[in-house]
């Protein structure tokens, strides 16, 4: 039997394992027990009966949650300004990632993508939480700070799966309305543009999904909602309104998670 006929698989079988594979395992292995060993976390304190004793009753105290109506209507306001904080936020970086997405396609030569790459990579690379202390200090307490946040970070992640999406399609029907005549703006308008569209707002939306759990964070830095009242009820150990706006947050990530993937799953026959 020659070589050709010998399957694929028996020769990789044949060969042994593989020994990279497994020395990123071993290494891998080896760094996970050297952060448990170098925190020195005392797992055995938290099953104490003391621990749970304290634990048992700190989560005790969130019940009954506040549902009178004036504090219920509270909530409900927090939640809406949470709501447009991370609409906002993602509408405004994906507006951005959208402008930065054709040069970091190379789209508009080597240059501008390499630019373009490097503001992406150094937007996304600091966290939301940290653009947000960043935003109150320049724009003041507040949901527009939160917004600012969101948009910063976010427009470097959209802006990457944006710019992805394009260097991914594929050029034939551009290329043949540019051979047919059109222009090279009528071309990736009516050639390309239509193809990655569906995948963008896809993209967009999943981002949305995750901007509404992250503009519920940012309020622990003053940027308003939820998580502002969350932190304010919390330090004065008012738990029971504390599990209220637990409850609202947990209303308000459902219902957006929800529509989020009803719409998600009506653009997937657009681009499947």
């Amino acid at each position: 039997m020659s070589t050709a006929d010998v399957d694929p698989t028996d020769r990789a079988e044949a060969a042994g394992p593989c020994l990279t594979c497994v020395a990123v395992a071993l290494l891998l292995a080896a760094a996970i027990v050297a952060s448990f060993v170098y925190l020195a976390i005392d797992y055995r304190a938290l099953f104490t009966a003391e621990s749970l004793r304290l634990m048992g009753r700190f989560i005790a105290e969130f019940f009954p949650p506040d549902l009178s109506a004036p504090f219920v209507a509270k909530a409900a306001w927090a939640a809406l300004e949470t709501l447009a904080v991370s609409a906002l936020g993602t509408l405004l970086a994906a507006l951005a990632g959208g402008l930065l997405a054709l040069p970091a396609a190379g789209r508009l030569g080597s240059t501008l993508r390499q630019a373009a790459r490097f503001v992406l990579n150094l937007l996304r690379s600091v966290p939301e939480l940290v653009w947000a202390a960043l935003m109150v200090l320049a724009a003041g307490l507040g949901p527009f700070a939160g917004a600012l946040a969101l948009a910063l970070h976010t427009t470097g992640v959209l802006g990457r799966l944006f710019a992805e999406t394009l260097e991914n399609v594929p050029n034939e029907p551009e290329r043949a309305l540019v051979e047919a005549g059109g222009g090279t703006v009528a071309a990736f308008a009516y050639g390309s543009l239509p193809l990655v569209v569906p995948q963008c707002l896809a993209y967009t939306l999943y981002r949305w999904e995750m901007n509404i759990r992250m503009a519920a964070v940012l309020g622990f830095v003053g940027a308003g909602g939820l998580g502002q009242m969350l932190y304010f009820h919390l330090s004065i150990f008012q738990q029971a309104q504390a599990a209220t706006v637990l409850i609202a947050m947990f209303v308000l990530v459902f219902g957006v998670d929800a529509a989020s993937a009803r719409l998600r799953r009506g653009l997937a026959p657009a681009y499947a």
